[in-house]
């Protein structure tokens, strides 16, 4: 390392949201035009449940958040103040003396605090859910607070109606449940609480209408926590909640509750957490919902970096792993030039679009050679481990899953097992998808643009009649060597590759 290079100051970017139920600081910086999280600090304040009748915060909600910024300050000091952003949410909006604390706060921090009104808070929220999740079309965020929910609808970038409504899991807790206590009346108090102030929202926001719904507070979170114990999809919906409901309220107080899959930490909340989020789906008619990468934290560091929306949220992803991790980019577009010319030829016959599938494969291309870095042996392996494990903004949790699928069978044997760790398009689909990739590798194994041929791709439902110049083939015996094993390969598949040679 040079002097200059380890002189040189970090970019890093910190953000801290004093919010109603925890204390959050995420520590980023910027990599190839992709945000890179450093560090991540939470702590469970519950600053909401120190507010009594006459929305006062106690001296105890106050000490514990206080020592909650005085550990957070620490970590500031080696930002730039410019690089700092720290936000106040429902709890110190509510608060009739919020002064008092976000006086002492400011001092512990040696940083000013901002206190966001609901719609700002709401507007970010969509902010960070838009940045981080790859949909481009109207989308409906949700996020369930402390002591707020906010409710969100919009384009791209842009949000159109945003709500924040005082309402929130350690608020309704207080209210519902005092001392813990559960039956079914109360969690029923508790949904139709919550349907009264969503009620008035109702035709205004259906009438603008969604196609996704989005949302990643902390019971969607515990939530999809639940779901992927169980080896489900990680999409939520009303069958599915109503399923948690009568296992929790199996239980006679939250404190024993016990649900395969659930964090000791997401207990306290999760009964008020769950009533609200059925109330919003009943009342706005929402079917399901999965799970967004980013809310508030995340749209107020992406207010903070520029030229952020210059990039398709994947192309940014893909750009910074391919950067991170050394592939060759070369390589990487040759392989999903040759993946597109197959997926045109075979589309019609097999029934294939360019829809977000499409996209999947054609990121498979990109970062299939992902585990090189570590070591070529296991490569595939280590491929598909980094894929589940790294930060992958504008890809899900079930998106993710079919990367990794991808790329731990983009060569060599594929396994009885292949298709469980996905779920997100059907078997047949995914065994198409795995034989283009798979192909297209194989074509490309010279690593030379100027040595590919001329070639034709034919198919039925299980058949792959390829066809290439005799004289191609007489030049590359191992390709062509290659190319036949692959047809005992896709056997596993239930596929077939016959090659043919053309004058």
């Amino acid at each position: 390392m040079t002097q200059e290079s380890s002189t040189k100051p970090s970019p890093l970017y910190a953000v801290i949201d004093l919010g109603s139920n925890s204390f959050h600081m995420l520590i980023t910086r910027v990599i190839a035009n992709s945000v890179q999280t450093v560090d991540k600090v939470k702590r469970k304040v519950r600053l909401a449940a120190g507010l009594d009748e006459n929305n006062r915060l106690n001296d105890s909600a106050m000490a514990k958040g206080l020592e909650c910024l005085s550990f957070f300050a620490e970590r500031l000091q080696d930002i730039p103040p410019e690089n700092i952003r720290i936000v106040a949410t429902a709890t110190l909006r509510i608060a009739t003396n919020a002064k008092v604390f976000l006086t002492r706060a400011e001092k512990v921090l040696g940083r000013k605090i901002e206190l966001l009104s609901g719609e700002e808070e709401a507007k970010r929220i969509y902010l960070g859910a838009a940045h981080t999740n790859c949909t481009s079309d109207k989308k409906l965020v949700l996020d369930i607070g402390g002591a707020s929910t906010e409710i969100i609808v919009g384009d791209g970038f842009v949000s159109q109606r945003v709500v924040s409504l005082n309402m929130g899991c350690v608020t309704f807790k207080n209210q519902f449940f005092p001392g813990g206590k559960l039956s079914s009346a109360r969690f029923s108090q508790a949904v139709d609480a919550a349907k009264q102030q969503i009620k008035p929202l109702t035709q205004d926001y259906q009438a603008y209408g969604w196609h996704t719904v989005l949302g990643g507070s902390g019971t969607m979170q515990a939530l999809a926590e639940i779901l992927s114990h169980q080896k489900m999809s990680v999409v939520i919906d009303l069958a599915f909640m109503h399923k948690i409901r009568e296992q929790i309220l199996g239980f006679d107080n939250i404190a024993d509750i016990d649900i395969p899959g659930l964090a000791q930490e997401r207990i306290p909340v999760l009964a008020s957490g769950l009533a609200i989020l059925i109330a919003l789906f009943e009342t706005l008619s929402i079917k399901q919902l999965e799970l967004a990468n980013g809310a508030l934290r995340e749209g107020i560091l992406y207010e903070m970096l520029p030229n952020m929306r210059q990039l398709n949220i994947r192309e940014r992803t893909i750009n910074s792993l391919s950067q991170r991790f050394h592939i060759d980019q070369y390589h990487a577009a040759r392989v999903c030039n040759q993946a597109e010319n197959i997926f045109n030829q075979v589309a019609n016959s097999w029934h294939l679009k360019k829809d977000n599938a499409f996209e999947l494969l054609i990121a498979s291309c990109a970062l299939h050679e992902i585990g090189l870095l570590l070591e070529y042996k296991h490569h595939q392996q280590h491929g598909a481990y980094i894929i589940q494990q790294a930060d992958l903004p504008g890809f899900n949790a079930a998106e993710r899953n079919l990367l990794a699928m991808f790329i731990l069978h983009h060569k060599a044997d594929i396994c009885s097992t292949w298709a469980e760790g996905q779920s997100i398009i059907g078997l047949n689909q995914a065994r198409y998808l795995l034989a283009i990739l798979r192909i297209a590798i194989l074509l490309c194994r010279r690593r030379q643009d100027d040595v590919l041929p001329n070639y034709q791709v034919q198919v039925t439902d299980t058949k792959i009649k390829l066809s290439l110049p005799a004289s191609w083939l007489s030049q590359h015996p191992l390709i062509e060597d290659e190319l036949r094993q692959e047809n005992l390969c896709l056997q596993a598949i239930d596929l077939t590759l016959n090659l043919y040679q053309v004058d």
